[in-house]
This record gives C-alpha cells, structure tokens and sequence, in this order.
C-alpha cells in the first residue's frame, strides 16, 4: 500500500512539473541574460572569494551577462562566468563553469572555479590544487594576450589533469577578451576599429593550385615545418621553472631528432588534390561540411604530437591551433588518419593525420594562424614539466586574392554582447563573413548557435560510440549471457554448484570489468536528472555521451518488466557486487553473521525509500543540491574514484563495507535511493519467475532463513522490491538436502518405486508365471 502511494505521488509531480515546460521555456527564451550561468551561479558566490575586499555583487547587465563587483560602495570591477562566453568543453563534455572578475584597465583580479563535471580527470587532484592553480591568473593582463594572441602568459599544468588545466585556460583567456572588448575595458574596444585601415581585405583564392611535387611545396611555404633536435629541447628546459626538468635531461645524441612536425592547410581547393590525390581529396570533401576547414599534420621522431591522452578521453592535448585570441582544441570527431601522400618525393613519416577546423571556431583561412605544441618532461612518479612551441602558418600570396572592402563591420562590443550564452563568440580577428551575425535578431543568432551546438553533440555521441565499439559489444554479450541465465534459470538452479560458480564469476566481472575499469556505475543522480530534463526539455543527446550507462539504463527498464529490480540490483550494480564478495570472503574466514529480528528488518527497509523521496524533493527544487546530497551513494567513492578521494568519504564508504561483512548487503537493504527508486516502477512487473511450493513459509521456513537479505517473509512470500533474484531460494526449491518437499516427492516416489519392483518380482514368480499358463 506505501508503495501505491509514494508511486501515485511521483507521478502526479511529475505530471504537475511537465505542465509547466513551455512556461519555462518561453521565460528562458525572453530574457537570455537572466537565465545566463552567471545568474544562476552568482547567489552562491562569496564576493570575497573571487576579489579580495569585496563586499557586494551588483545588477547583472540586461544586454551582456556580467554583473558589478562592489567593494565599500565603490565598482572594483566586472565579474562573469566563463561559460556564458565560449563553449570549450573537457573530458566530460560538459563546460567548466569559472567565474572570473576584471577590473576597468583589463587586468584579471579574481578566478574561482565554481562548478565542473569532470570527476574522473581530477582523481587523486585535490579541489585545493586546482582552485590555487586557477588563482595563479590574478593580475594577467588581457591587453597584453589581446596582441600575444593569448599566449602572452605561462600556463601551469596540473600533471593528471592537462586537458582540464588547458580548458580552463582557454575559456579564461577567451572569454576575458571577449568581455574586455565588449566593455571596452583597457581600451580594447577600439582594437578592431584601429585595424579597419591596416590593409586590404584578403580572402582565399579557389582557383590557385600548388606544385605536385614535395619540394617546392615546402619551399613556397604551402607546407611548414617545425624541427626541434634534443639539444634544443634540452636546452629549453634548462631555464624551466620547475628545477627537476633540468636534473632528467634527454640522453640521447644532441642532433637527433625530438620531433619533424609538417602543417599545411589541406582544405584549401588547391593545395588538398596536390597533397591528398584525388580520391583523398573528394573524401576530405565528403568529410567537411560547409564552412569548415581542414589542416594535415605530419610527425617524425621521438615525440607524437597525438599522443595517447586522446584514446581515454577524446582530446588532443598536446596540440591546438591558434589564431588571434580564438584557439581550436580537437576532438577525436575531428579527426582522420592519412594513409599516403600524393606529392611526389614526399618523405615517410611515421604519423599523418587530418584535423577538422568547425565552421563555428570564427577560423579564417586567409589569416595567419600558428599549431602550438605541448611538450612535457616527467619529472617524478605522477608530476610532469611542461614547455611549449609554436609553428607559424600563413598561406602564401599566390593562394590569396583581393576582396572589395566591404561596409565597417558592427564594433566588437557588439559582436560580443550578441553571443548566445551557451555558444562561443567568433574571435575579432575572425573572417569577414561573421560580421553579418551581429547585425541579425538575437533570436536567429541564438537558433542558429542552437542548431549548431546540436549537431555538435550529435556528431560526438556518435564518435564516442564509434571509439566505444568493443566496450559496447562486451556490454551486450554480458547482458545477453544474464539473460540467457534468466530464462533458463529452472535448469541452472537445479545445480547449486553451478548458480554458485555462475554468480560469483559474474559479480566479479561486473565489479571488476564494469565497475572500475568501465565506471559503469548507475546514479539515482541519472534517475533525478531525467525528472529533471522532463521538465526543462528532454534531450537524448546529453545520455548518448554515456554508452554504457545508456545501454545499461534501457536493460534496467525492460528488466523492471521481466524481473523487477533485482536484475540490476542483485547482478550489475559493481558497488552491490563489491559488498556480496567481500561478504563471501569474510564467511570463509568465519566472520559471523547477523541476522536482524524481522520486525526490526521490517522497519528498515522502507529507510532507503524515505531517502529517495527526500532527494527527489530537493532535485525539484535544486538538482546540483539534490547530486550533491545523493553523496549517500558510496558509489563514487569506492567504484569510480576507486577509494582516491578525501578522507570522510572514504571513511564513510569503509564504514558500509565493514557492515557488510556482518550484515549482507547491507547498504542495499536499508539505504539505498537507486534501490528504492527502481523498486517503485517495479511493481509493473508482469511475470513472475520465481517457483513456490504450497508448504513454503508454513511449516518451511528454510527460504526464508537462508535468503541474504530477507526478503522473504515468515509467510513465505516473495517481496519483489526486495528480492535481488540471486536464485538462491530456487536452488532450494530443486535441493535434495534441504527442502522438505522434495524429500517427500523423492520419498514417495521411491516408496511407490519399491512397491513397484516388489509387484513386479512377485508377477515374475516362476511358480505364478506356471500358474498363469496354466490357467
């Protein structure tokens, strides 16, 4: 009846929360800088954490979303959150919210990290590290990165988290110049307007074509090297700030050669059929769509200019493309391998790939740009140094044309200040066929950037899958093997050697394999999150980035079907497995075990169920409060940080295991929200697999004595939204041993076998065999 009830209240909220969609949505849609990350994030930001001596926030801008820092009545400076201005992403695929204030003459005087999606980058980094490293750009100066093209300052790389450092330096740097020139600070809002004379307008000529062969390619500069020897790299680390890089200097020979690193702007009509061939050309066509642009990189030597960073998390991270104060990082998506060189005498190289430049990173082709190399030294067990360089790019003139200037562009704030919060801003240095964007409706520019960041998405979920192909195929196998178990369970169950070795074998598989190599790990957080995108606008494209858990979340819904809960609960939960072996461990060794009254167990179980309805509520209300109290989860800690994280939480996940090994599966019985959370739509179960007999519970209580987590009650019966369907009570229902009815059945049936084999030695009587001929 509880359950009825807590069922009937969920779904009448949701319903409730569903009808108020489009409300929301037209209200988001009427105020953009309202419903800014700045907006959102401000009201729980201390103005003193991000400048020091500030007291006070004030109105956020209607037409930008950056609010006033105040400090004893008077404006200290601008403050915003990164986000609202580029989209750069890291490992998650998710930005990295940073506020960042700035005073009047440029200079950064505050950054704080404030919220990120990016638990697996930073394991075993203390928050502390990252937020000093962040506190490292008080005082940059972004007139001086406005003419350095944004690399006029050092960045400081964490060692475990590069693409994460480098994500935040980016969006800092760019969002910095984009606030800067939208407010004129530090007279930067002039920049572009005392530029508008320097020359005439360039753009890319179609009809140019390049030489075929090699060496007149790189002699006309259509292709560019950059070659670094040891002894240069050597050299360069001496004078490093962190004093180990000079104590591990390479040992090989001084002239050999650290890297040979080839550019060439491939998606230019010309140079791409001269480089590519024909074929590779048409297919490089194929690949582009309209507006983007393609580069071809080439590397010989000791040092990959790829790397292997970008196998776990889909990120180029030693190299980025440069142009003004816009910078391109690339994605495995953008990304294909070069099988040959068409150019006649083009040396070997041992790596050859293509990189895609998206239409919207505001990259003009006829501008100059420069790929900066990351280049690192291992300096200790986990620590790295970090140096970089650069190639400079510029297509020749004869690939360039003369174009009729065209009317004075919109001024840069303006540009700026109509960038959608959720899309970054073409760089000012950009080409001239953005300027028209700042002149449209800011609702076309922001349809536009929508469309764009959707088909982004789209084209990541399905790298991500692509890259994930083997994961996904070990995935379907184990699901298919669990099911398979399922349906056939009558047979396997009639072995209890066989559940046993079965059981253990997979648990281990999901501990180990989904668990923490997989991180596989199901959330009441996704539970609350889709509640949550059910009301603010569904999209599948944010539960696409996850295959696995994708995969995992839709065996969950037709299981809940089949078997209710216990199908994930009782078999792929790796945090439920970690806690059933350590209990099968702790037996062997002779732990003893507790067995709760069942009145006391009665009363515990709905525990879990109260703690899923209290997240549920607060997610309604907040959902960042709502995942930061669904820590109860020790899932975090002990599958996917893998126990690296500060001491309470592994002091509190510790804590459930060791009362696991006295009470099994104790977290699952009495605390557990994802539990509580699939046991309610569970009661839509529409088989039931588990056999009983008549005589079950009364007199024979030997299920119920032997179920791990009593969920059988002194009746007899099943309840469903305990049982973890670990087939054991059906082990029981076949035993010879233990269950009472089959003894009797194998009893009658020997007596009945014997009485038989009596009957028939006497009809078989040589004395009644006469008889009966006789007769």
């Amino acid at each position: 009846m509880l359950l009825r009830v807590l069922s009937a209240l969920i779904l009448s909220l949701t319903l409730c929360l569903a009808s108020l969609m489009p409300q929301q949505a037209s209200a988001q849609g009427a105020a953009p800088a309202a419903s800014s990350h700045l907006a959102q994030l401000l009201p729980d930001i201390a103005p003193a954490d991000i400048v020091p001596g500030a007291d006070a926030f004030g109105e956020i801008r209607a037409d930008l979303p950056v609010a006033p820092v105040m400090g004893g009545g008077q404006q200290l400076g601008w403050v915003y959150i990164t986000s609202d201005f580029v989209g750069t992403t890291g490992y998650s695929g998710k930005p990295i919210h940073t506020a960042v204030a700035v005073d009047q003459d440029a200079r950064v005087l505050g950054v704080r990290l404030v919220k990120h999606s990016e638990p697996i980058v930073l394991i075993g980094i203390p928050n502390e590290k990252i937020q000093e490293m962040a506190a490292g750009y008080v005082g940059m100066d972004l007139k001086a990165e406005a003419r350095a093209g944004g690399d006029a300052h050092e960045l400081n790389i964490i060692s475990g988290a590069t693409v994460t450092v480098m994500v935040i330096d980016d969006s800092i740097v760019r969002s910095g110049l984009h606030v800067a020139r939208a407010l004129g600070l530090g007279g930067l809002g002039e920049a572009p307007a005392a530029t508008a004379d320097a020359g005439p307008a360039m753009a890319v000529n179609p009809d140019a074509a390049a030489a075929k062969d090699w060496p007149t390619l790189e002699g006309d500069g259509t292709v560019r090297r950059l070659l670094l020897d040891v002894a240069t790299v050597n050299q360069t680390f001496e004078t490093h700030a962190d004093p180990r890089a000079r104590e591990k200097p390479l040992t090989e020979a001084p002239d050999t050669t650290f890297i040979d690193m080839r550019v060439a702007l491939v998606s230019h009509p010309g140079i791409g059929p001269a480089l590519l061939g024909e074929a590779g050309w048409k297919n490089l066509q194929s690949w582009l769509k309209p507006g983007e642009q393609a580069i071809m990189v080439l590397g010989n030597g000791l040092y990959s200019f790829k790397g292997s960073g970008y196998v776990r998390g889909g990120i180029f991270d030693r190299i980025q493309l440069m142009q003004g104060d816009s910078s391109v990082r690339f994605r495995d998506r953008q990304h294909r391998r070069l099988n040959a060189l068409a150019a006649e005498g083009a040396p070997k190289f041992t790596e050859m790939d293509l990189f895609k430049i998206p239409a919207d990173a505001g990259f003009d082709p006829a501008k100059p740009f420069r790929l900066q190399l990351l280049v690192f030294r291992q300096v200790a067990a986990i620590d790295k140094a970090f140096t970089t360089y650069e190639l400079d790019y510029q297509l020749p003139a004869k690939y360039l044309q003369e174009v009729p200037q065209a009317p004075a562009a919109a001024p840069a704030a303006d540009a700026a200040t109509a960038q959608p919060a959720t899309a970054p801003a073409p760089a000012a240095t950009g080409p001239a066929a953005t300027a028209p964007t700042s002149a449209a409706p800011p609702e076309a520019v922001m349809s536009q950037a929508a469309a764009t960041e959707a088909d982004a998405q789209a084209q990541l979920w399905k790298r991500i899958w692509e890259a994930k192909t083997p994961q996904i195929a070990a995935l379907l196998v184990m699901l298919g093997v669990l099911t398979l178990a399922f349906f056939f369970q009558d047979y396997l169950a009639r072995s209890a050697r066989a559940v046993a070795v079965f059981r253990y074998a997979f648990l281990t598989v999901t501990l180990v394999w989904l668990g923490w190599m997989m991180n596989a790990q199901l959330s009441v957080v996704n539970i609350l999150a889709l509640f949550n995108s059910l009301t603010t606008g569904f999209s599948w494209q944010a539960f696409l980035l996850d295959p696995l858990t994708f995969i995992l979340w839709f065996a969950v819904a037709a299981a809940l079907i089949f078997w209710g809960r216990g199908a994930y609960c009782g078999w792929l939960c790796p945090f439920g497995a970690l806690q059933e072996l350590t209990n099968h461990i702790a037996r062997r060794l002779g732990v003893p075990q507790w067995r709760l009254p069942w009145g006391l167990h009665e009363r515990l179980w709905p525990v879990k169920y109260m703690i899923f309805l209290g997240l549920f509520a607060v997610s309604l209300m907040s959902l960042d409060r709502a995942e930061h109290l669904a820590e109860v989860e020790p899932f975090k800690t002990a599958i996917i940080l893998k126990f690296v994280r500060e001491w309470p939480f592994v002091l509190y996940a510790a804590w459930l295991l060791v009362m696991g090994l006295f009470v099994e599966r104790f977290y699952c019985r009495y605390l557990c929200p994802l539990g509580a959370g699939l046991a309610i739509p569970a009661r839509i179960r529409m088989f039931d697999w588990l056999k009983r007999y008549r005589e079950c519970g009364n007199p024979c209580q030997t299920c119920g004595v032997e179920c791990m987590v009593q969920a059988i009650h002194p009746t007899g019966q099943i309840n469903p939204n305990e049982c973890l369907n670990c087939m054991h009570c059906q082990v029981l229902y076949h035993s010879k041993e233990k269950c009472p009815v089959v003894q009797r059945t194998l009893k009658r049936r020997e007596t009945a076998s014997a009485s038989a084999a009596s009957l028939d030695r006497i009809l078989n009587h040589p004395n009644v065999k006469a008889k009966g001929e006789l007769t």
